[in-house]
């Protein structure tokens, strides 16, 4: 990841009003993690597994702030559980932002299953999601995710690929 692409990911963070961010890390957003870890304005919780992630930040929302989860795509067939029964059945948003293992121009054989799985996930939780593989994009998508998570009481995903990751 381009240290461009992590410096707009951290401007769309703090635009959304983001104070905490839990993650789990993933080698694609390799560069990500330190500078998060690094700004003064963000709090960052390491998880042992997304679905944690997920509920903590679902906590932080019920505690009147703002949280994101970052983490693999694949992390979200580990977080459907507490995602579906915060987001289905209390109204409760956690919006992600995902690096996307396994889309096009993949080239690690065991990432695949990520690419083929993720989006029906995200469609079966009825979960909105922007792909962006653009990095001039990044700030609004994740601008964009928070308003619609903190308007509708529900989640939001945003998977970044393409040329911001690789």
């Amino acid at each position: 990841m381009k240290q461009s692409a992590v410096e707009a990911v951290i401007r769309g963070l703090k635009k959304a009003g983001v104070s905490i961010v839990c993650y789990l890390p993933d080698s694609l957003f390799k560069e990500l993690y330190p500078a998060l870890d690094a700004d003064p304005d963000i709090r960052t919780i390491q998880v042992t597994n997304e679905g944690e992630g997920a509920a903590i930040c679902g906590g932080v929302f019920l505690s009147g702030k703002r949280a994101a989860l970052v983490m693999e795509n694949s992390g979200l067939r580990a977080s459907v559980e507490p995602l579906a029964r915060m987001g289905l059945g209390a109204g409760i948003p956690v919006v992600m932002l995902m690096s996307y293992r396994g889309d096009t121009g993949e080239n690690n054989w065991w990432a695949v299953p990520h690419g083929i799985t993720m989006e029906p996930v995200l469609k079966a939780l009825r979960i909105p999601y922007v792909v962006e593989r653009e990095e001039d994009r990044i700030e609004r998508a994740i601008t964009d995710a928070f308003e619609l998570a903190y308007a509708s009481y529900y989640h939001t995903a945003v998977a970044l690929s393409g040329s911001i990751v690789r």
